[in-house]
């Protein structure tokens, strides 16, 4: 569960940190990218191959202090992407002030660590020695604190989700609720750490449960802020999908086309291998394929006719196959040389304004281009 975890923060982490080279004057996306990489490190130090490797190094204990620094961290720029976001200048003053407490916390929590023997800070927290009171101000203090960013943000992601839309919102609901369950998941552990420090004792599957809970509640937080990303580049990817393939399909119309009338291809922007996968010019090929094939239309359009008589290029352009047939002889005729004999008309559009519709269109057409090759 926990590798789950980092891995969901560090794919978290890099899309935040691209997102932030390419605005590095956003302040809200400045802490909101802080908050990510601090909980990003914090793991690795809590994970028991890392805490050992840190104890080792600095003595008992180190690992600890480091993750609940990193976590305060994380908690005090998750409070600052909010007073940014909807605060203004108010919000960065109040930002000072929160980071003073902070840095208050962190001092006392610190200090309250390097006065003990490294050797009290052997286990976890359910094992630890409570009733040393630097231990128990070292978790309990530390859990207040989390406790009371946590519920902050909570609010505030709670106030955004309901002004917003989807998929914004749900994945505003996930954080808020992501965040309401850590804040309480922190103030019950505060509470079983004044238990604990008043000679009671806690239960180890409760205490267990309550570390689960914080899993899960770090899981729906981290799955919250990237939804509406991961959901947008779905949303991309599908869109990129389809336009390659209908680029595909309207090869054999596009290849009729351009062979009649080779003035009308457009020149590439970039060479052909960096057109073929690059997001924006894929799209951009499907378009210029779109152009090429209506102007084409418009041109090869005087050639076609039913019986020798003028037909109506719309009505016309309702029968895919028969269109097809009549362009492969308008195709021949040109190349016969033979002139135009009429003026040209609108083919394979719709009678409205629907884009979509007048690329089914086209796409039918060259559908049965194909098939009847």
């Amino acid at each position: 569960m926990t590798e789950i975890i980092l891995f969901g923060l560090v794919a978290a982490v890099g899309w935040k940190v691209y997102q932030f080279s390419k605005a590095p004057g956003d302040l809200p996306l400045r802490s909101v990218t802080l908050c990510l990489v601090s909980a990003a490190l914090s793991y690795p130090v809590a994970m028991p191959g890392g805490a050992t490797g840190v104890d080792t190094v600095a003595g008992h204990g180190a690992a600890k202090l480091i993750q609940n620094l990193l976590l305060l961290a994380t908690v005090y720029f998750l409070l600052c992407f909010y007073l940014y976001s909807a605060e203004g200048n108010a919000g960065r003053r109040r930002a000072r002030r929160e980071a003073v407490l902070a840095f208050v916390v962190g001092v006392a929590v610190s200090a309250a660590a390097l006065t003990v023997p490294h050797s009290v800070f052997e286990g976890s927290f359910s094992t630890a020695d409570m009733t040393v009171p630097q231990i128990a101000f070292f978790y309990g203090g530390a859990g207040l604190y989390l406790m009371y960013a946590l519920t902050v943000t909570a609010r505030w992601t709670y106030q955004f989700a309901r002004l917003s839309r989807r998929p914004h919102s749900t994945g505003l609901w996930m954080a808020a609720a992501g965040l309401a369950i850590m804040a309480g998941a922190c103030g019950v552990r505060a509470v079983f750490v004044a238990v604990r420090w008043s000679g009671g004792t806690v239960t180890h599957s409760l205490m267990s449960a309550v570390a689960l809970l914080l899993v899960v509640s770090i899981l729906l937080f981290v799955a919250g802020i990237t939804y509406p990303g991961v959901r947008t580049r779905i949303a991309l990817i599908r869109l990129w999908l389809r336009h390659r393939r209908d680029h595909r399909r309207l090869e054999p119309l596009w290849q009729l086309l351009s062979e009649a009338y080779p003035e009308n291809v457009l020149g590439a922007a970039s060479p052909a291998f960096r057109d073929r996968w690059r997001a924006r010019k894929v799209h951009r090929r499907y378009h210029r394929r779109i152009v090429e094939c209506r102007d084409g239309l418009v041109d090869i359009s005087p050639y076609l006719s039913v019986g020798g008589h003028e037909i109506d290029g719309v009505a016309l352009s309702r029968d895919p196959a028969e269109l097809a047939a009549r362009l492969r002889q308008a195709a021949a005729q040109i190349g016969n040389g033979t002139p135009a004999p009429r003026q040209a008309l609108p083919l394979a559009m719709t009678l409205g304004d629907d884009r979509e519709a007048d690329v089914r269109q086209l796409i039918a057409v060259s559908d049965a281009l194909r098939r009847a090759a």
